[in-house]
């Protein structure tokens, strides 16, 4: 059964940091890029980072450049994502997904499966 959960998230001031982690189990990790998805109240979902698992090789959005890091631990099957310089305008529901093959892609129809998100909430 593939298994996607994600952890690390919370409650946190503007201007600092968090590191999320989405721990995947059930499938051949090397097989699958992983992406990074958030979804604010209101909104559609976005894609933010993705990792190819067999390489390390990554793609971002724009919007996040120079603050997102995508990595991975293929020894835990685990990819991290971490987030500095936090803005309030990060607050959302962030959840990261599968999709198998070696492309890099934020489009949400591409992902196979999702974890059940974790909440990131930036104050003031």
């Amino acid at each position: 059964e593939v298994q996607l959960v994600e952890s690390g998230g919370g409650l946190v001031q503007a201007g600092g940091s968090l590191r999320l982690s989405c721990a995947a189990s059930g499938f051949t990790f090397d097989d699958y890029a992983i992406g990074w998805f958030r979804q604010a109240p209101g909104k559609e979902r976005e894609g933010v980072a993705c990792i190819r698992s067999s390489d390390g090789s990554t793609y971002y959005a724009d919007s996040v450049k120079g603050r997102f890091t995508i990595s991975k631990d293929a020894a835990k099957n685990t990819v991290y994502l971490q987030i500095d310089s936090l803005k309030p305008e990060d607050t959302a529901v962030y959840y990261c997904a599968a999709a198998k093959g070696p492309l890099l892609r934020l489009w949400v129809f591409f992902y196979d499966y999702w974890g059940p998100g974790t909440q990131v909430t930036v104050s003031s």
